[in-house]
């Protein structure tokens, strides 16, 4: 096997890990961004009512434990690094130890499925910040491409929603419907990228998985000014109308562009959305994210062994094609104003 890599950096967004950090990390959040310090607050008790702690850093710390195990088994002796984009350890501390390592080039794994500018081209600005932030001899860093339709991590998934369809009782459960999730992002966003169309995909290939078709995408977390235009439906309205509906005896949400159960999982899903649906008298169970599972964790694997070989085959599933290893100058641009808020 060619190896032009000789590590493999995890690169994630960051969150607190207590209640002196939230402040101080909302505040990184938020450099250079137009949020009232008011919007802010509001956002900041959403982690003090978990103790100031985002689950995000102990699930990355979890796959980087599996992906070593996983490396061994397969005589991939990689070794593995992680930086954050907002939080310790941050991206340039990462790249600095690499540095001291004697790493030359790296592949980046990125803990975001789907193509946008916030979950893919705004992580290749903050890696090339960082280098800039090492100088002479930052090693050089190519992202994996997104896996939105790669097998692991649709029959991961999959293997998530069986689990949370177990649990809706079995006479409501051929009646429940797939709530798919993923964050909202600006209009203006998702025009430049592939991000609807690849979320659609994937929703398909779980549901044709399951052979549950009855199933629709929604979105969450919209953190921009109400005159901004974002992807909708919002998952409690949609909720809130699904109620109407006799047919429907049961939801299961499917945190779908989500790879690990942070923050905007268990507050907006499993805090807010479940009060919604407590309130209104929908059944509702919510399926775990990827996280870990070994499917997933393959892949990665797969996506680090197809770019150390060269391999011109991609594994994929569907009809879409894999998504690129390096984005067109005019994928996934910046929305006219940037979202703040986006693990």
């Amino acid at each position: 096997m060619n190896r032009p890599y000789d590590a493999l950096l995890l690169v994630s967004f960051g969150g607190p890990e207590g209640r002196a950090d939230v402040i101080p990390f909302l505040e990184n959040v938020l450099q250079g961004k137009d949020v009232p310090r008011e919007r802010m607050l509001a956002v900041a008790e959403h982690y003090y009512h978990f103790g100031g702690v985002s689950p995000i850093n102990q699930q990355n710390r979890e796959l980087l434990a599996a992906l070593k195990v996983e490396f061994t088994q397969h005589q991939l002796p990689l070794p593995l690094y992680w930086g954050n984009r907002n939080w310790h350890p941050f991206l340039a501390d990462a790249m600095r130890q690499m540095r001291a390592d004697g790493v030359q080039r790296a592949l980046a794994f990125v803990t975001s499925t789907f193509g946008s500018y916030s979950g893919c081209r705004q992580y290749l600005e903050d890696i090339e910040r960082a280098r800039r932030q090492i100088g002479d001899a930052a090693p050089a860093v190519d992202k994996l491409r997104c896996p939105f339709n790669h097998p692991g991590f649709i029959a991961a998934t999959a293997d998530r929603v069986r689990d949370a369809l177990q649990r809706v009782p079995p006479e409501q459960r051929t009646a429940a419907r797939l709530v798919f999730t993923a964050h909202s992002i600006p209009v203006s966003m998702a025009q430049s990228s592939p991000y609807e169309s690849q979320l659609q995909e994937a929703c398909r290939l779980v549901g044709d998985a399951l052979q549950h078709p009855d199933w629709t995408l929604v979105y969450q977390s919209r953190s921009g000014p109400p005159g901004q235009a974002w992807l909708e439906p919002d998952v409690c309205d949609y909720l809130r109308g699904l109620r109407s509906d006799a047919e429907i005896r049961a939801a299961v949400l499917v945190p779908i562009g989500f790879l690990s159960d942070h923050m905007e999982v268990i507050y907006d899903l499993d805090t807010v959305a479940q009060r919604e649906c407590d309130s209104i008298g929908l059944p509702l169970v919510r399926a775990a994210t990827v996280g870990t599972h070994p499917a997933f964790v393959a892949a990665i694997r797969d996506l680090v062994e197809e770019r150390m070989a060269s391999r011109t085959i991609r594994l994929t599933t569907g009809t879409m094609p894999p998504a690129p290893d390096e984005c067109s100058r005019e994928c996934c641009q910046p929305p006219r104003r940037r979202p703040a808020f986006a693990e």
